[in-house]
């Protein structure tokens, strides 16, 4: 698995999401954020929206679920056509119960961490796991700017994935931009979700393309 961009619909024009996508073909997955407006202060969409998107693209669909009671919620977005799940572990009771209930329903199991969440607790949860994404701003607001003081982290988890033999994913999230995602790549992450810096520019699938090769350059 090479270097993946995930585009954020959050900073896409939500009247044309269907459009909108069209428009980044060469993306990887859609990162779709849910918000509930308690877990973060800010409210996005939901399973029925999550379906209808689905439908409208063949870019497999990753959500973000910052949303309160996952373990309540999370297989619904598994159901309305996700292909990742992505739950935050401060919002999860049984997060390694969660992650198997949705590998078992079909998608790919992520766990989320805030920004000032430690890795090491979840160390022995990583193999549980398809993909783990670290936070580099606040999750609720896109347009943030990017949080390096989580650069550490990154590398620390990317440390602990090679220490145990793994392959799971290490995503981030928060400020990613032609600025920042060299960065990111070198501390060790390999999925990028970009919200802003795809959506601000004239051509987003060109976006796609540079964020791309800025972090396979690194990586090489």
């Amino acid at each position: 698995m090479g270097i993946q961009i995930t585009p954020s619909i959050l900073n896409a024009d939500f009247a044309q999401l269907g459009a909108e996508v069209a428009r980044i073909g060469s993306a990887d997955w859609v990162h779709v954020d849910v918000m509930d407006n308690h877990f973060v202060p800010n409210l996005t969409f939901g399973p029925t929206m999550v379906e209808a998107l689905a439908r409208s693209t063949d870019i497999p669909l990753d959500a973000h679920l910052m949303i309160e009671d996952a373990d309540r919620n999370a297989l619904t977005y598994v159901e309305a056509g996700c292909g990742s799940v992505t739950f935050h572990v401060e919002a999860a009771a049984a997060p390694v119960r969660l992650a198997r209930e949705i590998r078992a329903a079909g998608a790919r199991a992520s766990m989320a961490l805030r920004p000032a969440t430690p890795i090491e607790p979840y160390e022995d949860l990583l193999p549980e796991l398809d993909m783990l994404l670290i936070m580099t701003v606040e999750p609720g607001f896109g347009g943030q700017k990017f949080l390096d003081l989580c650069l550490p982290k990154i590398r620390r988890a990317r440390a602990m994935m090679v220490k145990h033999g793994i392959e799971t994913w290490l995503q981030v999230d928060g400020g990613v931009s032609l600025e920042t995602i060299e960065r990111c790549a070198e501390a060790g992450a390999d999925v990028f979700v970009a919200g802003s810096a795809v959506y601000s520019a004239a051509d987003p699938d060109r976006m796609v393309a540079e964020l791309r090769a800025a972090a396979e350059a690194v990586t090489a």
